[in-house]
């Protein structure tokens, strides 16, 4: 292992666990290929199931509501400080920092501290492959990389159904109904995600031709989880849980598969440690090395989870061990917020048989070993009575160590950012601005 290894950072929107990998019926063969030759995360967890949050947490090594992202930066949030960015202690370090594509924490990537900032139409892999590619040919050579390439798939909205044998048989996820719509609506998810796996073979491709591919850190995860109800920005397992695939340096190879719990605030430190940067003081994840090294096989006995903003007003906050999922709401109002929803076909599908009628529960507990779908809420049942205490005496802990603002009451929008009514159906609808003598409700 050289002492300053390069890093190549590879994200998609929305793809959850949903590769081949991990058992889907989702041919990624290029995905496979670096699970093959990699280490492969089970359990890996993001900390905020929506865009923003997800990647700026992964990116400053700090949950959402320390970092200051609790809403969407396309809508008007950004970091408390910038500098908190894994690029700055790693230019310190001597690396040359590229961005291509996708980034999703700012409405201007020239703030964020990257040296170069590819210039691109669009964030699509037919783009986004030939640029990274482009990238690596022509990187400085005297110093060690960390390339950043973003892809805009699997995000909504699809592509089409690549075959009529994929509309008629795909399997909907299994919290939907299966029907025409949800099966046709998989299918178009499994089109995008192939397109992305074409993407990611193709850099994969150019990081072997540049030569740099022994001495690369290759990570390849997502922002959190599909974008069907009850997946995306929701604190369920289905929104919170992503792929991870590292290959390189430090004991990421093998072809093995840890199922430790991990958390996307594992991977500053982690690159911290490989590159022999000393941690900042405000990081709150944990090196992964012990895991890829053998010397442990565990990391965290609990992980923490938040959604505050997405489109809407959406408060909440979660604690995942082993056996237990605990979340808590913290609003008054109950009605699904449905605007938090991507708009679907499956979404659709809901909403004629009454989903908008349909309360959410205050406080949610699963039991993950017999009910690892997260359905039979069990927090109103007396026999669960001891865990719910003691899980939510562990989330306020938690809350109280890292300053959530939501202790002190409901968190006001940042001024002059967008947001839907808690009453809106879609995203899609018109917004308001924050500041503008509006309230959290309508």
């Amino acid at each position: 292992m050289t002492a300053t290894p390069n890093v190549l950072y590879l994200h998609s929107h929305d793809t959850g666990r949903y590769v081949q990998p991990y058992g889907h019926a989702i041919p990624t063969p290029n995905i496979q290929r670096l699970a093959d030759q990699g280490v492969l995360f089970r359990q890996a967890f993001c900390a905020v199931p929506a865009c923003s949050g997800s990647r700026a947490a992964l990116l400053t090594g700090e949950y959402a509501h320390t970092n200051g992202m609790l809403g969407l930066a396309h809508r008007g949030y950004a970091l408390k400080d910038y500098s908190h960015h894994l690029t700055h202690p790693l230019r310190a370090a001597g690396y040359w920092t590229a961005l291509v594509g996708e980034q999703h924490i700012s409405t201007d990537p020239g703030i964020i501290g990257y040296d170069h900032v590819v210039d691109v139409d669009d964030t699509h892999v037919e783009t986004i492959a030939p640029a990274a590619a482009e990238v690596l040919r022509t990187r400085p050579k005297d110093r060690p990389f960390f390339l950043s390439i973003g892809f805009f798939e699997t995000h909504r909205d699809f592509f089409e159904p690549s075959s009529v044998r994929d509309a008629l048989y795909s399997q909907p996820p299994s919290n939907m109904p299966d029907t025409p719509e949800t099966r046709r609506d998989m299918a178009a998810f499994k089109a995008s995600a192939r397109r992305l796996d074409q993407g990611v073979g193709s850099v994969l491709d150019a990081l072997d031709l540049s030569g740099a591919a022994d001495d690369t850190l290759v990570i390849l995860t997502t922002d959190h989880g599909l974008p069907f109800p009850g997946a995306k920005a929701t604190l369920t397992d289905r929104g919170l849980g992503v792929m991870l695939i590292m290959r390189g340096p430090g004991g990421f190879h093998g072809g093995r598969v840890v199922d430790a719990m991990v958390t996307q605030l594992d991977l500053f430190p982690t690159i911290c440690d490989l590159a022999e940067i000393e941690h900042p003081a405000w990081l709150q994840g944990r090196s992964l090395l012990p895991l890829a090294g053998r010397q442990a096989e565990e990391l965290h006995d609990a992980v923490f989870s938040e959604i505050t903003y997405h489109a809407t007003y959406e408060p909440q906050r979660s604690v995942r061990t082993r056996r237990w999922k605990y979340i808590r709401r913290f609003d008054d109002d109950l009605r699904p917020r449905l605007a938090n929803t991507d708009d679907s076909p499956t979404k659709d599908l809901l909403l004629e048989h009454g989903w908008a009628q349909r309360p959410v529960a205050a406080e949610q507990l699963y039991d993950l070993v017999f009910d690892p779908g997260e359905m039979a809420n069990l927090a109103a049942d007396p026999a669960h009575a001891p865990v719910v205490a003691m899980l939510g005496e562990r989330l306020e802990t938690w809350m109280h160590e890292t300053g959530d603002p939501l202790l002190d009451g409901p968190v006001a929008p940042l001024p002059g950012s967008r947001l839907n009514l808690t009453d809106a159906v879609s995203a899609g609808e018109p917004t308001v601005v924050a500041g503008e003598g509006v309230a959290l409700g309508s």
